[in-house]
């Protein structure tokens, strides 16, 4: 009777490949996963909103307003007009329509940052990755991190200002030139950490190449770190570009840009303060949402998070 209950309870099932590939098959993916972690953080959401919506805006603003942003207006009652429905940010010391001059600025500030973080993403991912898994060197970038890592911001960009000259593709090449360095110092303890862990030592023993090791296997652990220097990147970027214009060694005058903006508004923001608020509201903006919602998109894109 045992025998019997056991032979209707249990029987072999056949083996089938098929079968066993749907098995282990897991609907797991990374990025899904990011963007649902990422949507769960209503406010940092909103922020992401709210850039977007104002990266977009410069190009709708600049094309709504009534003036050019280098167009000056030859009356001298036009020079520091109020806002009002004719001039909606006012004008400044030229008789310039400010609201173009502002939504202009933006814009190529905005564009300067994003081209900034994006070359001292790519380069400091790629020196990085070196740093920390070619043992050699470790010891000669280490001593050019030190080294460059230890001049002031302000006496290099000085230097190329003076000697190069000050347009907008000389100050990218400039940050991106000295920039890397946060990044890639990441990216090598991060890789030192992760390259000699037991299945990256089976990956190498397998014959498995190095680039593959470092984009599949490394990689992924890398991304919420590379999006959270990204991310402060581009308010660091539009600060010191501000900081760098205040002082005259931004860009060039013909091109304006927030920190421009700002300069010119420290002679006449006391009588006319629209000249510095308007300038100083988008910069502000741009700041606070964008290191909010890259620290929260960097959270999101740490595997560990993921369930």
């Amino acid at each position: 009777m045992k025998n019997a209950v056991r032979d209707e309870s249990f029987r072999f099932v056949e083996y089938s490949a098929d079968a066993a590939e749907r098995i282990g098959y897991s609907n797991y993916s990374y990025w899904r996963a990011v963007f649902q972690n990422f949507m769960k953080k209503r406010s940092a959401v909103v922020m992401a909103f709210v850039f977007f919506a104002i990266v977009i805006f410069t190009f709708i603003a600049t094309a709504i307003g009534k003036f050019q942003y280098d167009e000056l207006r030859t009356s001298m009652m036009e020079k520091f007009t109020s806002p009002n429905s004719e001039y909606w940010f006012g004008t400044d010391n030229l008789g310039r329509d400010y609201w173009c001059q502002v939504w202009y600025a933006t814009q190529v500030s905005i564009r300067l940052a994003l081209v900034v973080a994006i070359g001292e993403c790519v380069a400091g991912i790629i020196i990085g990755c070196v740093w920390g898994y070619v043992r050699w060197l470790d010891r000669p970038l280490t001593e050019l991190y030190n080294i460059l890592g230890n001049i002031p911001t302000v006496i290099y960009m000085t230097l190329i200002a003076l000697m190069v000259g000050q347009s907008f593709l000389i100050m990218a090449v400039s940050l991106i030139a000295f920039g890397w360095l946060g990044m890639a110092r990441n990216v090598r303890n991060l890789v030192m950490m992760y390259r000699d862990r037991e299945y990256n030592l089976a990956s190498r023993c397998l014959g498995t190449p190095v680039r593959r090791v470092l984009v599949k296997n490394i990689f992924p652990y890398l991304i919420s770190v590379v999006i959270l220097r990204m991310a402060l990147s581009i308010p660091s970027t539009i600060a010191t570009e501000t900081t760098l214009s205040y002082l005259g060694l931004g860009l060039d005058v013909n091109t304006p840009s927030l920190g421009l903006l700002l300069r010119n508004a420290r002679n006449y923001f006391v009588n006319y303060p629209y000249l510095l608020v308007f300038p100083a509201v988008i910069v502000s903006l741009i700041t606070v949402t964008f290191y909010l919602v890259g620290n929260a998109f960097s959270d999101a894109a740490d595997p560990r998070n993921h369930v």
